[in-house]
């Protein structure tokens, strides 16, 4: 685990997690993975982490993985660099597009979805798509363990190949924890990723968000009804945030995510991941996430 923890963190999101149950009727502590992370000590990162390395389906949060391995991929010369990706790789984050989502995705497989494939046709299609978690194999971080990112992104329920594919093994569908959410997100911004200077911060751009521009209150921008969404005037945000609502599979429905970087003058950045389970919290108040993430914002620096 890449977080120390410290007693002062661990007493500030205990009652952050107990507060955030309390204010959803119906819902437990295991409907809820939260983790806080801020530098500490020579710059080390320090926080709290609850069901951390839980793997849970994770909607959208992986939208914003695909965009780093892309942005890695045109480095390395993997992909090649035209207007319809870089496209898709600002509307699968600005928007939460699943189409430009699964552009990027057939653009770093070479593969396409859906009709059905046998033997030896279909084994080499999964090993391609593979690739999208053997990426992050490959960083080496304990936090990646039990998650998994290879599944296209669906409205609804899968057929034909894909349906085939997330059933692999009893169930491989998308996992994602809330350590691995948070580590990219510091990794991105503290720390170490296969990226040049210039696809770092193009990255970083693409997850910007405005809490005063025109497109901060739309839901497809996924700002005002996430954790993003109550800050106080003159915070910057980054975020990706995740939202299933039923979906015709009860493994893909009732999720609700953010994962977000906020700072603002005099302030050392903060990330912040909530992943949520069940009903109670995907199709609860909106106020629930917005509220949650003001919370937080004034506790850390309430502890400073």
């Amino acid at each position: 685990m890449f977080v120390t923890g410290t007693p002062a963190w661990q007493d500030l999101g205990t009652a952050l997690v107990a507060e955030v149950q309390a204010a959803v009727p119906g819902a437990a502590a295991d409907d809820v993975a939260l983790v806080l992370v801020q530098r500490g000590a020579g710059g080390r990162p320090e926080g709290f982490v609850h069901r951390g390395a839980e793997p849970i389906y994770p909607c959208s949060l992986v939208k914003a993985f695909h965009l780093v391995h892309a942005l890695s991929a045109l480095d390395e010369g993997r992909a090649e660099a035209h207007g319809e990706l870089d496209r898709a790789m600002r509307d699968m984050i600005l928007w939460s597009s699943n189409t430009a989502t699964n552009y990027v995705i057939d653009i770093l497989t070479g593969t396409t979805g859906d009709t059905l494939l046998d033997g030896a046709e279909y084994l080499d299609w999964m090993s391609k798509r593979e690739r999208l978690n053997r990426f992050f194999w490959r960083m080496g971080w304990p936090d990646w363990e039990g998650c998994r990112i290879a599944q296209k992104l669906m409205d609804d329920t899968r057929y034909g190949r894909e349906a085939r594919f997330a059933a692999e093994g009893g169930g491989n569908l998308n996992r994602l924890t809330a350590l691995a959410a948070a580590r990219l997100m510091w990794e991105l911004f503290e720390g170490d990723l296969p990226l040049s200077p210039p696809a770092r911060g193009r990255a970083q751009a693409i997850l910007s968000r405005d809490p005063a521009g025109p497109d901060a209150a739309r839901p497809e921008y996924q700002l005002s009804e996430y954790l993003g969404g109550a800050l106080p005037s003159g915070v910057q945000v980054w975020s990706k945030a995740g939202h299933n609502l039923w979906t015709g599979d009860a493994a893909t429905s009732w999720f609700k995510h953010d994962m977000i970087r906020i700072t603002a003058p005099n302030r050392a950045p903060l990330l912040a991941v909530l992943m949520t389970t069940g009903e109670h919290f995907a199709a609860g108040p909106a106020s629930v996430f917005p509220e949650f993430g003001a919370k937080i914002w004034e506790r850390v620096a309430a502890m400073a």
